[in-house]
């Protein structure tokens, strides 16, 4: 029986997705991935980014792995990827649902069989709002819980789901933020004012509370661990007032991709509630890695005992000119590359003869549009026109964005898969 991915396979390969062999145009996804074409001599085209088969596997595993050990249950934030493939491989590791931040990114999880969502975000379009209604009327199944941070915004929620009819409540979690922070309440008194909101509607029904560390003004274990500790007691008056009567367990969730480890520590001190909580982590740049901020920032260099992650990304480019003693310029750019947080590192140099060499010694200058400047340092002469360069990126989430459909590569260069995404 066919299944929500088997469309991806039937998809044409033509000229909208880059760094694609010109000469499988007009075959499918399916029967291109089939061919297992070597990347470097298969006809890609540079710029090209390719994704590691084993590292994609090893970090979806590694996470899976830690909450589970530390009873969390996941859900993987899709926004980094928007990639259905990679949705339910998390799924199939045990992922509770997968979250997502805006509507759109909602509607494509469906589209692809999604049975869960975390919508971290106040929704308050009255047309997301109308869509949501009409998927919880059409499948009973269906599980959708999104933030609510205002009373302004619970209004015009329920305004919008009145108008639409809405026949399941849509279920919230009231949202916990800080003074200078990003979204959500900013003290325990407003989150009450939030929830008491919630409770005059008909169309909404609270089932916890969340937040995100990762915004916190100056962020570090010490204050992440306070917030997330704020939360936990939010969680815990909430329940103590009754809020959460007729709800059969109690949400609480925060946790990107750097402070998990300070939110395995925090949830497990959790006071016992009055019916079953759901733990939840919503960690979404994991699932690929990088060369750069999370390679920095992630809490396994912190607890090395709990594993590690590996990044998943090159992005392959050619030298195309040599202007001038010390620079060469490669044919990828802002277009290409992710650069928001820090400009990418030289991993390795590849020879005409496929001869490969440590990119050590040379730098990324900075970027133009479709350009990256490339320097050596101290006696590193910079690759020669025609020679393929890799570099590392930093930032995950505008790594996926940029490239809609990404070759997936064993540790032999065949492409085994090739990585649909939705933005």
């Amino acid at each position: 029986m066919a299944g929500p991915l088997d469309q991806l396979a039937q998809e044409i390969v033509d000229s909208r997705f880059k760094g694609l062999p010109p000469d499988a145009a007009g075959l499918t996804v399916g029967e291109l991935a089939a061919q297992r074409r070597d990347f470097r001599t298969g006809g890609f085209t540079t710029p090209l980014l390719t994704a590691s088969a084993e590292a994609l596997e090893h970090n979806l595993r590694t996470l899976a792995a830690f909450a589970d050990r530390h009873g969390l249950v996941l859900a993987p934030h899709g926004k980094t990827s928007m990639a259905p493939a990679l949705f339910h491989r998390q799924l199939d590791l045990g992922a509770w649902g997968i979250t997502l931040a805006v509507p759109h990114q909602a509607r494509v999880a469906r589209e692809f069989g999604v049975g869960r969502i975390f919508l971290a975000n106040e929704v308050v379009d009255p047309a997301a709002l109308r869509w949501l209604a009409g998927e919880l009327a059409a499948d009973p199944a269906f599980r959708c819980v999104v933030y609510a941070d205002s009373e302004a915004g619970v209004a015009l929620m329920d305004a919008a789901l009145r108008e639409a009819g809405a026949v399941r409540p849509l279920e919230v979690v009231v949202e916990l933020g800080v003074p200078g922070g990003r979204s959500g309440a900013r003290d325990a008194d407003a989150a009450a004012a939030v929830a008491d909101a919630v409770a005059r509607t008909g169309t909404l029904r609270l089932v916890g509370v969340a937040g995100y560390e990762g915004e916190l003004p100056g962020a570090d274990a010490a204050s992440v661990r306070a917030w997330l500790d704020q939360l936990g007691a939010l969680a815990a008056r909430f329940d103590a007032e009754g809020r959460f009567d007729g709800c059969a367990e109690i949400v609480v969730s925060a946790g990107g991709s750097a402070w998990f480890d300070v939110l395995a520590e925090s949830f497990a001190a959790l006071p016992p509630l009055s019916r079953p909580v759901l733990r939840m982590l919503r960690a979404g740049a994991y699932v690929s890695h990088d060369h750069g901020r999370y390679r920095e920032v992630t809490p396994f260099a912190r607890v090395p005992d709990e594993g590690a992650l590996r990044p998943a990304f090159l992005l392959w480019a050619q030298v195309v000119s040599r202007p001038e003693p010390g620079l060469a310029l490669l044919n990828a750019g802002k277009r290409d590359i992710a650069h928001d947080l820090d400009l990418p590192e030289v991993v390795e140099v590849r020879a005409a003869d496929g001869a490969g060499r440590s990119g050590a010694g040379l730098t990324v200058a900075r970027l133009a549009d479709q350009h990256a400047f490339l320097r050596g340092a101290d006696d590193a002469e910079p690759p020669a026109v025609g020679e393929w360069v890799a570099l590392g990126m930093s930032h995950p989430c505008t790594i996926f964005d940029k490239w809609p459909m990404i070759p997936v590569v064993d540790a032999e260069g065949a492409v085994v898969e090739l990585l649909r995404t939705f933005f």
